[in-house]
């Protein structure tokens, strides 16, 4: 009998005993996993941003999508969270259904290192088939009509809202019908004039920038390009706004801090270009620099907008400039 109430003591005791151990390791490991969910959730908390938008320019890709997909590669390498990218102008080389599925297919494997939004502006080359020659106006109709899909866009000229900033592209809405300068420059008929002149004050705020994007340029240090045969009145239309900062491609001039400039009271910023760039040497000749590959990354914070310069075949900056939109310009 005391034998019994030994065993059956004993027995009791190590029940006990397993018990609390067994106890004592549910708590810690309660513990230790709140622990990590604490970690975690600090892990996972949102990091404030520097900027209040940051976005890049790209100009003249040509349908090269090697270079096409160095620069997105590297972009994404300096800022993994871009809020746009901005395809300012012939993104094919010309305007055939085989060289937009192209451009398209890349973009589509691309996607998960793309911004959300990307904005594909039109350019001469979107007007070019060169089997075909020069363009009647049905020609043109389709070939518009090609860029509009590719573009998600219903016309040549629209606008996006990001963070707040106002996006304004414009574009030309004929080329190469054989007219004076219809192979290269940039037509704005008065429709799109007005338009931009209702959407330049729409939300205005005094100092805080608007971005303007048009693939031909205002000026240029190549000898007889024009570029946009509106440009007096595309000029005194901006004029009115301090703060329109238009971005323009079309030359592929080699990038340098000198194409960051004022035009009057409003800026001026070329772009360079992803497919080859250009030295213009004296008279009319150019020199064609087909390794070098440039494009634009712009940060803003308020009236602050930093351009920079950067060149994709070297993965280097090239310039660092800072508009302040109110009206004064420093380089940083």
């Amino acid at each position: 009998m005391k034998k019994l109430k030994l065993t059956t003591l004993i027995l009791a005791v190590i029940i006990l005993a397993i018990s609390l151990f067994v106890y004592k390791n549910r708590t810690i490991n309660r513990g230790s996993l709140n622990s990590k969910k604490i970690v975690s959730s600090v892990d996972k908390e949102p990091i404030e941003k520097k900027d209040e938008l940051n976005f890049s320019v790209l100009g003249d890709v040509h349908g090269d999508v090697r270079k096409l997909k160095i620069a997105i590669d590297d972009l994404h390498g300096i800022n993994n969270d871009m809020d746009a990218m901005v395809f300012n102008g012939d993104n094919v080389d010309q305007g055939i259904k085989s060289q937009y599925d192209i451009m398209k297919n890349t973009l589509d494997k691309k996607a998960n290192i793309l911004p959300k939004t990307i904005i594909k502006n039109i350019g001469n080359h979107e007007y070019f088939d060169y089997a075909r020659g020069r363009n009647n106006s049905e020609d043109v109709e389709k070939l518009k009509n090609m860029y509009l899909d590719f573009a998600g866009e219903k016309s040549i000229y629209h606008d996006k809202w990001i963070n707040g900033y106002h996006f304004i592209s414009l574009g030309s809405e004929s080329g190469n019908t054989g007219k004076p300068g219809s192979a290269v420059n940039a037509f704005l008929s008065e429709n799109q004039l007005d338009w931009l002149q209702q959407k330049l004050s729409e939300k205005h705020e005094k100092g805080k920038p608007i971005f303007i994007f048009l693939h031909q340029h205002l000026s240029t240090s190549i000898a007889g390009w024009i570029g946009i045969e509106q440009r007096d009145e595309l000029s005194e239309i901006l004029s009115k706004y301090p703060e329109a900062i238009l971005f323009t491609s079309h030359t592929h001039v080699l990038l340098s801090i000198d194409n960051v400039k004022a035009n009057g009271t409003f800026m001026t910023v070329h772009t360079g270009a992803v497919h080859y760039d250009i030295l213009p040497e004296e008279g009319y000749k150019i020199k064609r620099l087909y390794n070098e590959s440039q494009g634009l990354y712009v940060e803003v914070h308020g009236d602050k907008v930093l351009i920079k310069g950067r060149d994709f075949a070297k993965k280097s900056w090239i310039f660092s400039k800072e508009i302040d939109t109110k009206g004064k310009l420093a380089l940083k």
